[in-house]
């Protein structure tokens, strides 16, 4: 095995987002009433929406308060909460958004029945459109994304129609 395929096994393992990354703790600090599945889905939930927002390498401001804005809808969280899962969102952006992205995928399969991962993709997609652009690498993400989620082609169809006007391969 290849060093860093073993570094990857060693860091990734049977772990799952509610142990042990810093986007964890910070979710735990702040729904300390959760029960554990409750908070894994928020950490998992928050990942991925900061891991499309990041696929252009570029996360900006309007991606970012979209980003708040879906986390605002999480029964319980409060502006802090929101706030300080947005700051570790912004420090760790390119280990949330590679290395652990995979791992909230996971658990988002193994937590969510179908429609509320249904409904992350239409927020997933939202957030590649708040910038008002939505790059090939975006959509390659969320293609793999939709995947990993167990939704089809045509979940991710209908998901970016609503944003078929922001679509930088139809803008060129």
């Amino acid at each position: 095995m290849s060093g860093l395929l073993q570094w990857l096994t060693e860091m990734l393992g049977d772990r799952t987002p509610a142990s042990g990354t810093r986007l964890a703790e910070v979710v735990d600090a702040a729904l300390p009433e959760a029960d554990e599945e409750a908070r894994r889905l928020v950490v998992a939930v928050a990942g991925l929406l900061a891991t499309v927002a990041y696929a252009d390498r570029d996360y900006c401001g309007a991606e970012e308060e979209r980003i708040a804005q879906e986390l605002s809808r999480v029964h319980g969280l409060d502006q802090g909460g929101v706030d300080a899962i947005r700051g570790v969102l912004r420090e760790q952006i390119l280990t949330i958004a590679t290395v652990e992205a995979p791992i909230y995928a996971r658990e988002l399969c193994e937590l969510a029945d179908r429609a509320f991962r249904r409904e992350l993709l239409d927020a997933l997609v939202d957030i590649a459109a708040a910038d008002e652009e939505i790059t090939i690498a975006e959509t390659n993400v969320l293609r793999v994304t939709t995947t990993a989620l167990g939704l089809t082609q045509s979940d991710f169809n209908a998901s970016q129609a609503r944003h078929r006007d922001k679509l930088r391969i139809l803008k060129k």
